[in-house]
């Protein structure tokens, strides 16, 4: 997993990892990692929220008010 750069010092996002076709991402305070995958959420979401993890803002908020508890899984 990558440090989150969280660039405006208060975001919700601990650490993430990109691959191909999905980003998982773990949040301050959790044990719990949560896969976003091309299926669920889907390949557009999925997009974007790799675009707010590599510049490190932006991240929470995007998850919190467009997927919400919209996951493919836990792990």
């Amino acid at each position: 997993m990558d440090k989150y750069a969280n660039l405006h010092g208060n975001s919700g996002v601990d650490e993430y990892q990109i691959t191909d076709s999905l980003i998982k991402v773990r949040f301050i305070n959790s044990t719990d990692v949560y896969v976003y995958s091309n299926s669920i959420p889907g390949k557009g979401h999925v997009d974007e929220m790799k675009r707010l993890a590599k510049a490190g803002r932006g991240l929470a908020t995007y998850i919190s008010q467009e997927i919400k508890g919209n996951y493919d899984h836990k792990e």
